[in-house]
């Protein structure tokens, strides 16, 4: 099931997405989220209009959400997006529903495209992107920098209109 995320999900979201943060190069934020720094995500993207939506089947088993991606007027239309999975809900199609949720979501909201940002050392990511229509367009070379190495950022792009 897919549904918007509450406050209530604040600390299994944190449980969910520390690890990736604290041990992988999934993401550039070494800094882990306590459940009130989801919590005000939460409450931030609902009130820009945004979602933040999970997926649970006995239990928490991923979260999608997204935002715009640069500030401005100017680019009202063009949206980020973040994806987190649990270990157990990979290859289950849990990654592709809630991509398709979002991307419903942004649509209806006048969004006209979406944009994911990968880390270069993430090749399923980047995979996974690709199969859901997103296409590389720019290699932002040595964007972040965790566990003492810079990593290339590569932006993917899917239009949503």
């Amino acid at each position: 099931m897919i549904r918007p995320a509450t406050f209530a999900d604040a600390a299994a979201l944190a449980d969910l997405w520390n690890p990736w943060i604290r041990d992988t190069a999934i993401t550039f934020n070494a800094q882990e989220k306590s459940p009130d720094d989801i919590a005000r995500m939460i409450a931030d993207r609902n009130a820009a209009g945004h979602a933040f939506l999970v997926a649970e089947a006995d239990g928490l088993l991923g979260f999608v959400t997204y935002s715009q991606f640069r500030g401005g007027v100017g680019y009202a239309t063009c949206m980020e997006h973040t994806v987190v999975l649990s270990p157990q809900a990979r290859g289950r199609g849990v990654g592709r529903a809630l991509m398709q949720a979002i991307e419903d979501h942004a649509r209806s909201t006048g969004a006209h495209q979406m944009i994911a940002g990968v880390s270069g050392e993430n090749a399923q990511g980047r995979a996974f992107h690709a199969s859901l229509g997103y296409r590389e367009i720019a290699t932002v070379p040595e964007a972040g920098y965790k566990f003492g190495r810079f990593i290339d950022l590569v932006l993917m792009q899917k239009f949503l209109t």
